[in-house]
Protein backbone atom coordinates (compact mmCIF):
# COMPACT_ATOMS: atom_id res chain seq x y z
CA UNK A 1 0.00 0.00 0.00
CA UNK A 2 1.17 3.49 -0.92
CA UNK A 3 0.95 5.86 2.11
CA UNK A 4 1.50 9.06 -0.51
CA UNK A 5 1.03 8.76 -4.07
CA UNK A 6 1.79 12.25 -5.92
CA UNK A 7 0.79 12.48 -9.51
CA UNK A 8 1.66 15.32 -12.24
CA UNK A 9 2.43 18.22 -9.63
CA UNK A 10 2.87 21.58 -11.34
CA UNK A 11 3.51 24.68 -10.55
CA UNK A 12 4.26 27.76 -12.65
CA UNK A 13 6.22 31.20 -11.39
CA UNK A 14 7.18 33.68 -13.58
CA UNK A 15 11.05 32.53 -13.01
CA UNK A 16 10.68 28.50 -12.56
CA UNK A 17 8.13 26.04 -13.56
CA UNK A 18 7.62 22.19 -11.24
CA UNK A 19 7.14 20.11 -14.01
CA UNK A 20 4.87 16.79 -14.30
CA UNK A 21 6.54 15.50 -10.64
CA UNK A 22 4.91 12.04 -10.11
CA UNK A 23 6.03 9.08 -7.79
CA UNK A 24 5.09 7.38 -4.93
CA UNK A 25 5.67 6.23 -1.30
CA UNK A 26 4.87 2.75 -0.30
CA UNK A 27 4.11 1.84 3.31
CA UNK A 28 6.85 1.11 5.95
CA UNK A 29 9.62 2.44 3.24
CA UNK A 30 12.01 5.97 3.98
CA UNK A 31 11.92 7.78 0.94
CA UNK A 32 15.08 10.58 0.48
CA UNK A 33 14.56 13.71 -1.61
CA UNK A 34 17.21 15.05 -3.46
CA UNK A 35 18.14 18.42 -5.60
CA UNK A 36 20.59 21.01 -5.56
CA UNK A 37 19.21 24.20 -4.05
CA UNK A 38 16.45 26.15 -6.26
CA UNK A 39 15.72 22.48 -7.85
CA UNK A 40 12.03 22.50 -6.51
CA UNK A 41 11.95 20.31 -3.32
CA UNK A 42 10.76 22.62 -0.77
CA UNK A 43 8.00 23.89 -3.29
CA UNK A 44 7.41 20.18 -3.99
CA UNK A 45 6.88 19.15 -0.76
CA UNK A 46 4.89 21.97 0.15
CA UNK A 47 2.51 21.28 -2.98
CA UNK A 48 1.77 17.94 -1.47
CA UNK A 49 0.67 19.74 1.75
CA UNK A 50 -1.71 21.73 -0.67
CA UNK A 51 0.60 25.09 0.98
CA UNK A 52 0.53 26.58 -2.74
CA UNK A 53 -1.87 26.34 -4.98
CA UNK A 54 -1.04 24.04 -8.01
CA UNK A 55 -1.68 24.75 -11.60
CA UNK A 56 -2.10 20.85 -12.25
CA UNK A 57 -2.05 17.38 -10.47
CA UNK A 58 -3.16 15.63 -7.42
CA UNK A 59 -1.70 13.83 -4.09
CA UNK A 60 -3.17 11.05 -2.29
CA UNK A 61 -2.50 10.01 0.85
CA UNK A 62 -3.78 6.84 2.93
CA UNK A 63 -5.68 6.22 -0.33
CA UNK A 64 -7.61 9.69 0.05
CA UNK A 65 -7.51 12.99 -2.56
CA UNK A 66 -5.43 14.97 -0.15
CA UNK A 67 -7.27 18.02 -0.95
CA UNK A 68 -10.39 16.90 -0.98
CA UNK A 69 -9.57 14.90 2.56
CA UNK A 70 -6.97 17.29 3.73
CA UNK A 71 -8.04 17.94 8.13
CA UNK A 72 -8.93 13.76 7.72
CA UNK A 73 -5.43 13.40 6.92
CA UNK A 74 -3.94 16.07 8.43
CA UNK A 75 -4.55 13.63 11.65
CA UNK A 76 -1.98 11.27 10.66
CA UNK A 77 0.77 13.01 9.50
CA UNK A 78 3.63 14.58 10.93
CA UNK A 79 5.28 17.74 8.79
CA UNK A 80 8.68 19.72 10.16
CA UNK A 81 9.43 22.06 7.19
CA UNK A 82 12.27 24.51 7.90
CA UNK A 83 13.25 25.84 11.91
CA UNK A 84 10.62 25.93 14.12
CA UNK A 85 8.44 29.06 14.09
CA UNK A 86 7.30 28.99 17.62
CA UNK A 87 7.34 32.08 19.74
CA UNK A 88 11.30 31.48 21.40
CA UNK A 89 10.31 32.23 24.65
CA UNK A 90 7.33 29.94 24.74
CA UNK A 91 8.30 26.65 27.50
CA UNK A 92 7.82 22.96 25.41
CA UNK A 93 4.94 22.40 27.91
CA UNK A 94 3.31 25.18 26.81
CA UNK A 95 3.53 24.36 23.25
CA UNK A 96 2.08 20.75 23.76
CA UNK A 97 -0.40 22.15 25.27
CA UNK A 98 -1.95 24.01 22.46
CA UNK A 99 -0.56 21.67 20.01
CA UNK A 100 -2.70 18.61 21.62
CA UNK A 101 -6.32 20.06 21.17
CA UNK A 102 -6.02 19.86 17.34
CA UNK A 103 -5.26 15.69 17.18
CA UNK A 104 -8.12 13.46 17.90
CA UNK A 105 -5.95 10.39 19.15
CA UNK A 106 -3.39 12.88 21.07
CA UNK A 107 -1.80 9.99 23.34
CA UNK A 108 0.19 11.71 26.56
CA UNK A 109 1.39 8.67 27.52
CA UNK A 110 3.19 8.61 24.12
CA UNK A 111 4.58 11.94 24.30
CA UNK A 112 6.27 10.99 27.87
CA UNK A 113 7.76 8.56 26.65
CA UNK A 114 9.17 10.21 23.28
CA UNK A 115 9.89 13.54 25.12
CA UNK A 116 12.20 11.12 27.71
CA UNK A 117 13.51 9.44 24.59
CA UNK A 118 14.89 12.32 23.42
CA UNK A 119 16.04 13.47 26.49
CA UNK A 120 13.36 16.70 26.09
CA UNK A 121 12.98 18.54 28.98
CA UNK A 122 9.19 20.11 28.69
CA UNK A 123 10.26 23.08 30.40
CA UNK A 124 12.70 24.33 28.32
CA UNK A 125 12.04 27.10 26.29
CA UNK A 126 12.44 26.87 22.03
CA UNK A 127 15.42 29.09 22.33
CA UNK A 128 17.47 27.10 24.42
CA UNK A 129 16.47 24.33 22.18
CA UNK A 130 19.69 22.90 19.58
CA UNK A 131 18.42 22.55 15.88
CA UNK A 132 18.87 18.35 16.74
CA UNK A 133 16.77 19.00 19.45
CA UNK A 134 14.39 21.37 17.73
CA UNK A 135 13.93 18.25 15.49
CA UNK A 136 13.17 15.86 17.86
CA UNK A 137 10.45 18.15 19.58
CA UNK A 138 8.78 18.13 16.36
CA UNK A 139 9.09 14.40 15.69
CA UNK A 140 7.65 13.79 19.10
CA UNK A 141 4.80 16.19 18.88
CA UNK A 142 3.70 14.29 15.60
CA UNK A 143 4.90 10.61 17.14
CA UNK A 144 2.11 11.43 19.93
CA UNK A 145 -0.68 11.62 18.07
CA UNK A 146 0.36 7.97 16.05
CA UNK A 147 1.19 9.91 12.63
CA UNK A 148 2.17 7.33 9.62
CA UNK A 149 3.31 9.59 7.37
CA UNK A 150 6.24 12.18 8.13
CA UNK A 151 7.45 14.98 5.55
CA UNK A 152 10.81 16.50 6.82
CA UNK A 153 12.61 19.33 4.91
CA UNK A 154 16.03 19.16 5.25
CA UNK A 155 16.31 17.76 8.82
CA UNK A 156 19.23 16.56 9.43
CA UNK A 157 20.52 19.80 8.47
CA UNK A 158 22.76 22.01 10.82
CA UNK A 159 23.69 18.52 12.93
CA UNK A 160 26.73 17.68 14.19
CA UNK A 161 27.53 13.61 12.29
CA UNK A 162 26.92 12.38 16.26
CA UNK A 163 23.31 13.55 15.95
CA UNK A 164 22.61 12.81 12.47
CA UNK A 165 23.20 9.23 12.91
CA UNK A 166 21.20 9.51 16.14
CA UNK A 167 18.53 10.55 14.01
CA UNK A 168 18.94 8.59 11.11
CA UNK A 169 18.72 5.95 13.32
CA UNK A 170 15.34 7.05 14.73
CA UNK A 171 14.11 7.02 11.20
CA UNK A 172 15.38 3.25 11.28
CA UNK A 173 13.16 2.67 13.79
CA UNK A 174 10.23 4.55 12.91
CA UNK A 175 9.74 2.75 10.18
CA UNK A 176 10.37 -0.55 11.54
CA UNK A 177 7.23 -1.78 12.42
CA UNK A 178 5.93 -1.27 8.33
CA UNK A 179 3.13 0.74 9.40
CA UNK A 180 5.01 4.33 9.14
CA UNK A 181 6.60 6.12 6.09
CA UNK A 182 8.68 8.89 5.83
CA UNK A 183 9.70 11.70 2.92
CA UNK A 184 12.42 13.58 3.85
CA UNK A 185 14.25 16.12 1.56
CA UNK A 186 18.20 16.60 2.14
CA UNK A 187 21.24 18.02 0.41
CA UNK A 188 23.85 15.20 2.58
CA UNK A 189 23.82 12.66 0.50
CA UNK A 190 25.82 10.21 2.75
CA UNK A 191 22.56 10.51 4.95
CA UNK A 192 20.64 8.40 2.36
CA UNK A 193 22.76 5.65 1.96
CA UNK A 194 22.59 5.27 5.45
CA UNK A 195 18.51 4.92 6.01
CA UNK A 196 17.08 5.54 2.66
CA UNK A 197 15.10 2.97 0.51
CA UNK A 198 14.10 4.89 -2.17
CA UNK A 199 15.69 8.29 -3.73
CA UNK A 200 13.47 10.79 -5.50
CA UNK A 201 15.80 13.25 -7.62
CA UNK A 202 14.41 16.27 -9.76
CA UNK A 203 16.67 18.80 -11.14
CA UNK A 204 15.53 21.89 -12.54
CA UNK A 205 12.36 21.68 -11.29
CA UNK A 206 11.73 18.26 -13.22
CA UNK A 207 12.26 14.03 -12.34
CA UNK A 208 15.25 12.69 -13.43
CA UNK A 209 14.45 9.35 -11.37
CA UNK A 210 12.39 7.64 -8.32
CA UNK A 211 13.60 4.30 -7.45
CA UNK A 212 14.64 1.83 -4.84
CA UNK A 213 18.03 3.41 -4.02
CA UNK A 214 19.80 -0.04 -5.72
CA UNK A 215 18.17 0.46 -8.48
CA UNK A 216 18.69 4.37 -8.50
CA UNK A 217 22.30 4.19 -8.55
CA UNK A 218 22.64 1.18 -11.52
CA UNK A 219 20.71 3.60 -13.68
CA UNK A 220 22.96 6.33 -13.60
CA UNK A 221 25.60 3.70 -14.90
CA UNK A 222 26.09 5.60 -18.05
CA UNK A 223 27.59 8.34 -15.97
CA UNK A 224 31.17 6.03 -15.33
CA UNK A 225 33.71 6.95 -16.62
CA UNK A 226 36.50 4.74 -18.78
CA UNK A 227 37.89 1.97 -16.46
CA UNK A 228 35.27 2.77 -13.45
CA UNK A 229 34.05 -0.42 -12.16
CA UNK A 230 32.77 1.18 -8.24
CA UNK A 231 29.31 1.77 -8.16
CA UNK A 232 28.67 5.47 -8.24
CA UNK A 233 28.06 7.53 -4.87
CA UNK A 234 24.71 9.27 -4.70
CA UNK A 235 26.72 12.43 -4.38
CA UNK A 236 28.88 11.76 -7.67
CA UNK A 237 26.13 10.96 -9.29
CA UNK A 238 24.35 14.34 -7.97
CA UNK A 239 27.83 16.13 -9.46
CA UNK A 240 28.04 14.40 -12.51
CA UNK A 241 24.36 14.50 -13.69
CA UNK A 242 24.51 18.95 -13.14
CA UNK A 243 26.67 18.72 -15.85
CA UNK A 244 24.46 16.67 -18.18
CA UNK A 245 21.39 18.31 -20.04
CA UNK A 246 18.61 16.23 -19.80
CA UNK A 247 15.25 16.21 -21.73
CA UNK A 248 12.89 14.90 -19.32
Amino acid sequence: MDLLAVQGITKRYSSFTLQDISFSLPQGKIMGFIGKNGAGKTTTLKSILNMVKLDAGTTQMFGLNYYENEQRCKQEIGVVLGEIDFYKQKKLFSITDVTKRFYRAWDDTAYCKYMDAFALDPQKRVKELSSGMKVKYMLALALSHHAKLFILDEPTSGLDPVSRNDLLGLFRQLVKSGERSILFSTHITTDLEKCADLVTYIKDGKLLKSAETTEFIESFSFLKTLGETAPLSIDEIMVRTEKVIYDV
